[in-house]
């Protein structure tokens, strides 16, 4: 194992340390990271709201009314669903301080860029009526993961353009004697009204297209390869590829993909509830159940194994103190604290077994069913917060909850070797940092007061 270990890391490592040179790289990891406080809090007020026990909503609502759930994924809401105007300015913020130019204005103009080419409109019909409305609005749906693709894209091209203008010189400048953030202020004029009329100008071009607008240009074009997926072990492999790469790159891959794939599979649970219900042999065994219940655990990557072997084998302070944090929401199926927070997001070194393990899963799990010793998941719908063990034995007996419990150890020991490359550097990082903190302090005993 330690060869294999020292290979990994003579492979991954230098892939790792290119990555981490690369400023436009680093300004979407950075970016992200930005919002993990937010979405570590949201993510246990999600869990909350949807807490996986048949009577709970009942209780919840006797104490607390019955718009309780509501009330209580506001803050889940308030960081989910505008992910992407915080990946937006953290981004700008993050390229722009590595090129040593105005942060915080940067960010600034890559979230202005952004609304540039964002819609103002939402389609409403009313209820029994046929008249469908356009409604002045911001639609959340832009905002969230379905826009982060061009918030990303959008952040690294007006920043770019900024510090571009910044550099040429191509600015305002101010007399001596001026308070610094009216300087600022100024120099910034010039290089915002480039980016502005950039954006303008391809939001104008767009907008005489068959789309309407840079949005929809690109959620069509990442669906395109998506539409002839259908029922089968193939199309679910393939799917889920493109899911995990989505992730990879900070897109929820589960909001883009499921918007093609999972009508499909909720029509095939519902054809698999029918026959349940009316006693005749279960059709399918691609469906939503065999989705949640069995392709990953804990969200996705099947992250669930991973958090697991962060805590029984890995030393560094911060993988410790990120798992511990983790546990709870990935038992319920919330991972976004490991996808942002380890990173996995544009992270090459676990990469490998994020995709691997959720598909070796979804193989394991086909073939199990395909050869009768697993029933079909029999199409009941159950929370998706519902842990793993307990679903497996409501979607597909007893049967399903030992195959719950194979795979999700068999993802243990595929993560493992990855995750402890990982955890060697982060030793190596935090040892050199307690180095240079023990060289920088002061010791007064060798401090020659005679000298002052």
């Amino acid at each position: 194992m330690k060869k294999f270990l020292d290979w990994l890391e003579r492979i991954l490592i230098p892939l790792a340390r290119v990555i981490g040179e690369n400023k436009y790289l680093v300004a979407i990891r950075d970016g992200f990271l930005l919002s993990t406080p937010l979405l570590i809090v949201g993510s246990l007020f999600l869990l909350i709201a949807n807490f996986p026990l048949p009577q709970w909503d009942q209780w919840m609502s006797a104490i607390l009314g019955a718009d309780w759930a509501q009330h209580m994924s506001t803050p889940a809401s308030a960081s989910f669903d505008v992910m992407t105007i915080l990946a937006v300015a953290g981004i700008g913020y993050s390229l722009a301080r590595q090129f040593d130019e105005d942060a915080m204005q940067a960010a600034i103009v890559s979230l202005v860029a952004f609304f540039i080419v964002t819609p103002y409109t939402t389609f409403f019909t009313p209820q029994d009526s046929e008249t469908v409305y356009e409604v002045t609005s911001l639609p959340l749906k832009w905002v969230g993961s379905s826009g982060l693709f061009l918030g990303m894209i959008t952040a690294l091209i007006a920043t770019r353009l900024f510090v571009w203008v910044l550099k040429k010189g191509w600015k305002i400048k101010m007399p001596d004697g001026v308070p610094p953030t009216v300087v600022k202020s100024f120099e910034a004029l010039i290089p915002s009204a480039v980016v502005m009329f950039l954006f303008f100008v391809i939001d104008w071009i767009v907008s005489l297209t068959s789309y309407g607008n840079l949005q929809e240009v690109i959620f069509n074009l990442l669906q395109v390869p998506l539409l002839s997926l259908g029922n089968t072990l193939g199309a679910m492999v393939v799917a889920y590829l493109f899911l995990h790469f989505f992730w990879f790159f900070g897109i929820n891959g589960s909001s883009v993909v499921g918007a093609v794939f999972n009508p499909i599979l909720r029509a095939l649970s519902v054809e698999n509830l029918e026959a349940y219900k009316e006693g005749l042999p279960i059709p399918n065994i691609i469906t939503g159940q065999f989705q949640d219940m069995f392709a990953t655990f804990g969200g996705a990557g099947s992250t669930l194994s991973l958090i697991v072997v962060m805590i029984i084998v890995c030393k560094s302070q911060r993988i410790k103190k990120l798992s511990q944090l983790s546990l709870v929401p990935g038992i319920f199926g919330i991972n976004e604290p490991i996808i942002f927070g380890l990173p996995i997001v544009l992270n090459p070194i676990i990469l490998i077994p994020f995709v691997l393990v959720p598909t070796i899963n979804i193989i394991i799990a086909y073939f199990a069913m395909n050869w009768g010793l697993v029933p079909f998941t029999n199409g009941i719908q159950l929370p998706w917060t519902t842990p793993i063990i307990f679903s497996g034995l409501l979607v597909s007996g007893w049967q399903g909850a030992v195959l719950q419990g194979i795979l999700f150890v068999l993802g243990m020991f595929i993560y493992y070797p990855f995750i402890k490359v990982m955890d060697n550097q982060y030793l190596k990082e935090e040892a050199a940092a307690a180095e240079v903190q023990v060289e920088e302090e002061i010791d007064f005993d060798d401090f020659d007061f005679d000298e002052l």
